[in-house]
C-alpha cells in the first residue's frame, strides 16, 4: 500500500493492485473514501465525514499531479 502523503490527519495511498482510472484512497480514524482523479470525485466513502471529504478533495486538487505521476510511476 504505497503511501503518497499526508496531512491533516489525511493518509492518501493506493493499493498495489489497483486498476484504472486513476484514484486515490483517503484514510483517517473514522474511515476511507475512494476518489476518481480524473473527474475529482469521491466515488466511495466509508466512515469520512463531510468536512474530511471536502479537505480530502481540496489536498487532491492540489496534488494531482504528484498522485498521476506515482501511480504512472508505480503501475507503468
Amino acid at each position: 500500500m504505497p503511501t503518497l502523503f499526508r496531512a491533516f490527519g489525511l493518509r492518501f495511498f493506493f493499493y498495489s493492485n489497483e486498476h484504472i482510472p486513476i484514484h486515490v484512497h483517503v484514510r483517517n480514524a473514522d474511515g476511507e473514501a475512494k476518489f476518481d482523479i480524473e473527474t475529482m470525485e469521491w466515488v466511495k466513502n466509508k466512515g469520512l465525514k463531510n468536512k474530511d471529504l471536502k479537505l480530502a478533495e481540496s489536498l487532491i486538487e492540489e496534488n494531482k499531479d504528484l498522485i498521476i505521476s506515482a501511480w504512472s510511476n508505480y503501475f507503468i
